[in-house]
């Protein structure tokens, strides 16, 4: 009597298995970018709605200035401080879902906004024109740019 399997066998099954991951492989980075597009817009919208309520209880002073003064510099420390350390707007700063920071490059008024996401950030900021971006280059499955979300 034959006992396990002859090596025709096993090599058939190992085609079908190769085969069978070759198909699914891919959908699940293409679902992995799917969610990380979702939270980045989910992000920023939490993020706009937070910088917009600041702004309209502050009259009409967007976070990042110290004592809410635009004709200061303004920061990153400033706008975390307002944000969230207070707990008032946003319990914590979102990470980026695709590079996993949460620091914020905050552009000031004589600035202008860089053309391009910025290596090492996880958001880009500019308060005179309350313009939030997310810091990550490439395109979306609809040809969106990330940076322009």
């Amino acid at each position: 009597m034959r006992r396990g399997f002859s090596l025709v066998e096993l090599v058939i099954v190992v085609a079908v298995l190769g085969i069978m991951a070759a198909i699914v492989v891919p959908q699940f980075q293409t679902n992995s970018e799917q969610t990380k597009a979702a939270v980045a817009k989910d992000s920023l919208r939490i993020l706009r709605s937070a910088i917009e309520l600041y702004t309209a209880q502050h009259g009409s002073t967007p976070p990042g200035y110290e004592n809410d003064d635009p004709q200061v510099k303004p920061t990153d420390a400033t706008f975390i401080k307002q944000l969230v350390a207070s707990a008032d707007y946003l319990i914590k700063m979102p990470r980026n879902p695709f590079n996993n920071l949460q620091n914020i490059m905050v552009i000031g008024n004589s600035q202008t906004l860089p053309s391009n996401p910025v290596d090492g950030y996880g958001w880009i900021y500019q308060p005179a024109t309350k313009t939030i971006r997310l810091s990550w280059p490439g395109m979306d499955s609809d040809g969106i740019a990330y940076y322009d979300y």
